[in-house]
């Protein structure tokens, strides 16, 4: 497996759904490729801090706006 297939392999494997037969040339990959593994780590990294993060409810004031602008048109 190159740089190119194990790098859009990254989000199946972060997911937990790399395919089995995949798994040993992606595994091969990033022992032998640093750069790789530095990108899968820094993923990982991503998605925790950002799972991490409170949810948040703030809208868009725009988007708010054309909303009730489509639900005044609609509903009545």
């Amino acid at each position: 497996m190159n740089c190119a297939e194990t790098i859009d392999r990254m989000g199946d494997e972060i997911e937990g759904c790399l395919a089995g037969d995949l798994r040993a040339g992606f595994d091969e990959h990033l022992e032998e490729c640093a750069p790789c593994r530095n990108y899968l780590e820094q993923l990982r990294l991503t998605r925790r801090t950002l799972e991490s993060l409170p949810p948040t409810r703030a809208r868009n004031e725009r988007l708010s706006k054309l909303i009730d602008e489509f639900r005044k048109e609609f509903e009545d």
